[in-house]
């Protein structure tokens, strides 16, 4: 049996079978974080395989479909859409969901302002990876900061970064409410909750706005499919 030696961890009840544990802070019953300082002893490596000829192996224009947008608005849906014909178009894609996300590599991080910050300062450079490698990737996050989306923009070489506003007003995805989320706001449930308790900035000059108030998901993904073939991406 593994005991806390601080007054403020615990470890989380034991389920049998499951071969592990997890410390937890008493007080906010996450699990704790603790102070990073970045090394001054690291340093790029070059690689003799680089971006343009894994590029070159895939046949393809790496980039990143940023989507952003209210929760209800239908990001998720229409990047699944682009996705979806990209491989059938024999394209090498990976999609990033933010709900997906928060599963693993974020599963630390709450809703407050800061935790934003970080959640779409890691998905960025995720994506940069991923642009590394030559995929078409998509990210599909509420992502509701400028600043943040501006962050992610700029780790990307020009031409290679698409944002794209999914675009429905508040009063229409809280009518969808696919997952309930604008319920549990109303009623307190949900502090921080975008659209309701914390702001969302809508993208000023987005490479693409998709009216999801007016058209369907198949139609906003075919814009998405024509904006790609504008910038010679297909």
């Amino acid at each position: 049996m593994v005991r806390s030696t601080s007054p403020r961890l615990a470890p989380r009840p034991y389920a049998p079978g499951d071969g592990n544990f997890l410390l937890l802070d008493r007080a906010s019953e996450r699990p704790p974080t603790y102070g990073l300082h970045q090394a001054t002893n690291i340093h790029h490596h070059a690689m003799k395989v680089d971006k343009a000829s894994r590029a070159a192996a895939n046949g393809q224009k790496p980039c990143v479909l940023w989507f952003t947008g209210l929760s209800g608005a239908g990001k998720s849906t229409v990047a699944d859409l682009v996705e979806q014909r990209l491989q059938a178009l024999g394209k090498r894609t990976m999609l990033l969901d933010g709900d997906n996300v928060r599963h693993g590599l974020n599963r630390d991080l709450g809703f407050s302002d800061e935790d934003r910050v970080e959640n779409i300062r890691r998905i960025g450079e995720v994506s940069k990876l991923m642009v590394e490698a030559g995929l078409i990737t998509l990210v599909s996050f509420i992502s509701p900061f400028r600043s943040e989306r501006r962050m992610a923009r700029e780790l990307l070489d020009e031409g290679e970064f698409f944002e794209i506003f999914v675009d429905a007003p508040l009063e229409v995805c809280e009518a969808r409410d696919p997952k309930g989320l604008y319920k549990k706001a109303r009623a307190g449930e949900l502090p921080n909750f975008t659209g309701i308790g914390s702001r969302y900035e809508p993208p000023q000059a987005p490479e693409l706005r998709l009216p999801a108030d007016r058209l369907g998901a198949e139609a906003l993904a075919e814009r998405v499919i024509e904006l790609l073939r504008q910038h010679a991406v297909l």
